[in-house]
């Protein structure tokens, strides 16, 4: 696995930028990003999401958590806002077929099979609220009300 450090110092690398001009670029002190780079000192927060967006890649490949650079606001926002510039391959709809019957008969679906307790149903809205309490999910929340306002004027 990538480690944050081997991550930071790889983008620089990239962008052809020394230590001390990218520490320079964001905002950091001088000997930060040596500091990052040889895991002397781990970025905060704050910083890791400078980083990111500096190199324009999400936090979770510059944690090396990911190996797909896309920030989540980038993806999101493109599916709001419609097509894409350039066509992109979309495979046929696979053909439509007839719901099974559960073994009930009562024509419940997976899903219900799966919310039957009250636990998986908790756990699943707690799930959704972490997601959405985030920096990108309220940044996302923040996108579709005033996508949504806009178009009401």
């Amino acid at each position: 696995m990538v480690t944050m450090a081997q991550r930071i110092e790889a983008l620089r690398d990239e962008a052809g930028l020394s230590r001390p001009a990218l520490s320079a670029a964001v905002g950091f002190p001088k000997n930060a990003i040596e500091k990052f780079e040889t895991g002397r000192a781990t970025p905060t927060k704050e910083q890791q999401e400078k980083l990111a967006a500096y190199f324009g890649v999400s936090i979770f490949y510059l944690r090396g958590e990911s190996g797909d650079r896309t920030r989540q606001e980038d993806w999101m926002s493109g599916a709001l806002s419609g097509p894409a510039e350039e066509p992109v391959y979309q495979p046929a709809p696979p053909p439509k077929r007839p719901k099974p019957e559960s073994v009930s008969g009562g024509g419940a679906t997976m899903l219900d099979a799966l919310f039957a307790t009250r636990q998986a149903k908790d756990q699943f809205k707690a799930m959704v609220l972490e997601a959405l309490r985030s920096p990108e999910g309220q940044e996302l929340i923040a996108q579709a009300v005033w996508k949504e306002l806009a178009k009401r004027k």
